[in-house]
């Protein structure tokens, strides 16, 4: 992609940036050196087939002083999370960052080691635990704890252990309750498109560089190698609960429904040592992803951060998280953990002292400012989440899209505004030319509305492509929230090269995981409603491994499941699987590979395989 300058407007706004923020304070640069044991030379780590799922190197341009195309401030950021290699975070407790877009932890017990958060995939977690035998001895692992549901947290798991050792109660998996339920559903039922999107967050094919993706705030990005699910032996369930493992005592804070719907914090008594999962990290976190997903809670979420400063805060003398460097020493993990509380609660509130006043979340929005404290707290800045988008989230929380206002109840969508926008102000070529007068005079965010109506009108349009590709890429110089540099560079991206997909896949192993009834639910959002008006099917499927059986009704339109008999009578075939994974694969038309029985008619279940959309991965985002 041929990258443009940064304007005259970009290079001001980062002039005054460097004078309005602390840059001279460098805590949290000796606080990310500090333990520093070795680092993985080099930092690249690759599959079994060769194919590199992880290049930390490729961001060893991120030294010295901000360009003028990246916001100084995400500059530092991006700096601090490229540190890479094995650290002590006390001695017991050992973290190896740079690995992935999560840390993973490991703490020693009497004979072994204890493993927290085993990053995104197979190859990273290994090569991590590696790095750590070799400078701690070939230590054993006796355990491992997902802190939450999201898979940067558990999707490496098979580096560090195996599902053999687990089954024969050689090694412990430890997970807040509905881990599995969860982390199997957040990405499956709005899968794909939250992967489509996610490409765009994470900027994943973009590349490394000061013109292109500098990191996501909350780490790099994520590896790409095989990601992988067990499934927890011992759910934790309540606040207080404790477990010893390997003699190392551990006391649990449950934290549902905060930055995941299954996440726990737990405590170290012979460390002195807390860990927090993903709820206080170097960043002002999401509210709601730009890929998508439920609206978080920032008022459970800051009630949470008040009970862990009350039952750990003084029994801490070390914080650590699942992203990012820890805070040492009682008076800052209290600074730490009550500004990191402060944020999410003043946003919560402060939204709704607003809305209760009438304004909409755009409105709150624009002009939503922060405490002072709070605006000059590098860990409170919003390089993952912004100020700006988690407004709007807390807004849909409680109010949905609907803003009120009559005139915006049904209005049209972009492919059917764009063209009378266009045509209002005279014709796409007069279009451009208010929108180069905007980029001039560097309203790149009018510009960019301007040029979204122009090629959602004609999408093939180069003049309007190339323009609002340069004006996307200089809103991206400007941002300090890595995500939204992201996702404007990577719209340029699609504009000057055209569509580039989903770079990721779902796990097989994860998809497996999934629930006779979640399986079921993924089939009924497949089906094709108005393709399937006419049909009227009953089918059982029968699960030769849990010995359950389903009956299946299309009606309308509408997949129905509920678990009858057997022998019960009405359906009109049956559908006899070995596992309930099986189903997966004859969802997708393979009726032919072992582990299949069909009886009855079988025309039923071709009808029904024939309604199932399949979805689509390389949608459109930035044109029609």
């Amino acid at each position: 992609m041929e990258h443009k300058p940064p304007t005259a407007t970009i290079e001001s706004a980062h002039r005054a940036h460097l004078g309005e923020l602390p840059f001279d304070d460098t805590r949290d640069f000796t606080n990310a050196d500090r333990g520093f044991i070795a680092a993985l030379q080099p930092c690249v780590i690759t599959a079994a087939d060769g194919r590199v799922v992880w290049d930390n190197d490729v961001y060893s341009f991120l030294s010295g002083d901000a360009p003028a195309s990246v916001h100084p401030s995400l500059w530092r950021q991006s700096t601090l999370a490229a540190k890479q290699g094995l650290y002590e975070v006390v001695e017991g407790i050992y973290q190896v960052r740079g690995f992935d877009l999560s840390n993973i932890t490991f703490v020693e017990g009497d004979t072994g080691v204890i493993v927290i958060d085993p990053l995104v995939s197979t190859e990273v977690a290994a090569a991590a635990l590696a790095l750590y035998r070799e400078h701690r001895g070939n230590r054993t692992v006796n355990a491992v704890i997902y802190t939450h549901s999201h898979v940067d947290h558990f999707g490496g798991v098979l580096g560090v252990t195996t599902q053999a050792d687990v089954d024969a109660g050689r090694v412990a998996v430890l997970a807040p309750e509905g881990f599995t339920q969860h982390a199997v559903q957040e990405n499956v039922y709005a899968g794909t498109a939250m992967a489509r999107r996610a490409g765009y967050m994470y900027g994943a094919v973009l590349e490394r560089g000061p013109q292109g993706q500098v990191g996501c705030g909350l780490g790099q990005t994520p590896s790409t190698g095989e990601v992988a699910i067990i499934v927890p032996t011992v759910d934790i369930r309540r606040t207080g609960e404790t477990h010893t493992i390997d003699g190392v005592e551990i006391e649990f804070q449950m934290a549902p429904g905060t930055e995941a719907p299954a996440e726990m914090h737990f405590y170290f008594p012979r460390y002195r040592a807390l860990c927090m999962a993903e709820n206080a990290t170097h960043n002002l976190h999401n509210l709601l992803t730009l890929r998508g997903a439920l609206v978080r809670d920032p008022h459970g979420w800051a009630g949470y951060l008040t009970e862990a400063i009350d039952t750990f805060a003084d029994r801490a003398d070390v914080v650590f998280a699942s992203h990012h460097w820890p805070t040492w020493g009682a008076d800052e993990i209290v600074e730490f953990l009550s500004l990191q509380r402060d944020l999410y609660a003043y946003l919560h509130d402060q939204t709704l002292r607003q809305l209760n006043q009438g304004f909409t979340g755009i409105e709150i929005a624009e002009t939503f400012a922060m405490p002072p404290a709070l605006e000059r707290a590098w860990h409170a800045r919003g390089y993952y989440g912004s100020v700006s988008h988690n407004v709007k989230a807390i807004y849909q929380r409680y109010m949905g899209w609907f803003d009120g206002n009559p005139a915006r109840l049904w209005p049209h969508p972009p492919e059917a505004i764009g063209p009378r926008y266009v045509a209002a102000m005279g014709g796409i070529d007069r279009v451009i030319e208010l929108a180069q007068q905007a980029f001039g005079d560097g309203d790149f965010r009018w510009a960019a509305t301007l040029l979204d109506h122009a090629v959602f009108t004609d999408e093939n349009h180069g003049p309007a492509r190339q323009l609002y590709a340069d004006t996307l890429e200089q809103l991206a110089y400007g941002s300090e929230t890595a995500t939204w540099r992201n996702f404007f560079l990577a719209g340029a991206t699609e504009l000057r090269d055209g569509n580039f997909g989903t770079p990721t896949t779902t796990s097989t192993t994860m998809a497996a995981q999934l629930s006779p009834e979640q399986m079921f639910d993924v089939l009924a959002i497949s089906v094709n409603g108005p393709r399937a008006w006419d049909l009227d099917l009953a089918l059982d499927v029968t699960f030769g491994d849990i010995a359950t059986n389903y009956r299946l009704t299309l009606r309308n339109g509408v997949l129905v499941y509920r678990k009858v008999a057997a022998d019960e009578g009405s359906a009109q075939a049956t559908i006899r699987l070995t596992t309930k994974a099986r189903l997966l694969g004859l969802a997708a038309g393979d009726n032919t590979s072992p582990g299949v029985e069909i009886s009855g008619d079988p025309a039923v279940l071709t009808s029904l395989v024939s309604v199932l959309d399949r979805p689509d991965p390389g949608f459109d985002i930035v044109t029609p």
